[in-house]
């Protein structure tokens, strides 16, 4: 099967020309009209990753931060582009695009992960909006996000506040407190948010839960997975092993 296929059919659900105007999305490394067997899924593009899609014979990767993403002047041997063409491993990454999709991307399964139901984007934001099935306190939303998630840790503020109405920006999200606020959530749940962030937050009303980036995003690439599985019996997608957040704790 060719990769445009692949691409096409993304397209319908998360049309790459709704990327955000900064952004960098599609097939970054390879020829669309290149016939694959087999595929791996990571949220990132990593050397480990590089060397097992290698392993695994896989002609493709498909991943949500781009490869390239600012010019480059040079590539060199410990370069991950140098690394993919080297392979011949093509490269397809879908992010924002993916990041704002209303039938199936980042933070609709992130929203369906942690239980938010009927959420709905703030027009023109990455900002996703829904409300748990009853009232609860942040304290336990936090502690719902953080076993959804499999994340070993989650930062969390205004513990006691009641919540319901869920705000949800997966990745880098802790500017859009204000926004939150305007729109009358209890909490911003992100994966990324500044000190000063947090303090207006919590000026506004709006109480926290930060489960990190790589947690909040990294809950799309299974379902993706299946989701193209079931699409393409023809090529075998697999689930990265090795994609991680890179970070020890202590």
């Amino acid at each position: 099967m060719k990769i445009q296929e692949i691409i096409d059919y993304i397209d319908g659900f998360a049309p790459i020309e709704s990327a955000m105007d900064f952004d960098n999305v599609g097939l970054l490394i390879g020829s669309a009209d290149r016939e694959i067997t087999r595929a791996l899924c990571a949220l990132d593009i990593t050397d480990s990753v590089v060397r097992e899609a290698a392993e695994k014979g896989c002609g493709l990767i498909i991943s949500h931060h781009p490869i390239i993403f600012s010019p480059l002047r040079s590539v060199g041997e410990t370069d991950i582009v140098y690394k993919l063409i080297k392979n011949d491993i093509a490269a397809l990454c879908m992010h924002t695009n993916l990041d704002l999709s209303p039938v199936f991307g980042v933070n609709t399964a992130l929203a369906e992960a942690v239980g938010v139901k009927n959420a709905s984007f703030i027009e023109g934001e990455c900002l996703y909006i829904g409300e748990l099935g009853e009232e609860t306190t942040n304290a336990l939303f936090a502690g719902r996000v953080k076993t959804a998630l499999a994340c070993r840790g989650v930062r969390y503020t205004l513990g006691d506040k009641i919540v319901k109405k869920i705000a949800i920006c997966s990745g880098s999200g802790g500017d859009l407190a204000p926004l939150a606020a305007a729109n009358g959530a209890d909490v911003l749940l992100t994966g990324e948010i500044k000190h000063h962030e947090i303090l207006d937050a919590n000026r506004l009303g709006v109480a926290v839960v930060d489960a990190g980036h790589f947690k909040t995003e990294n809950v799309v690439i299974a379902p993706l997975r299946e989701r193209l599985s079931e699409k393409f019996a023809d090529v075998e997608f697999l689930t990265s092993e090795t994609c991680t957040d890179g970070v020890e704790y202590l």
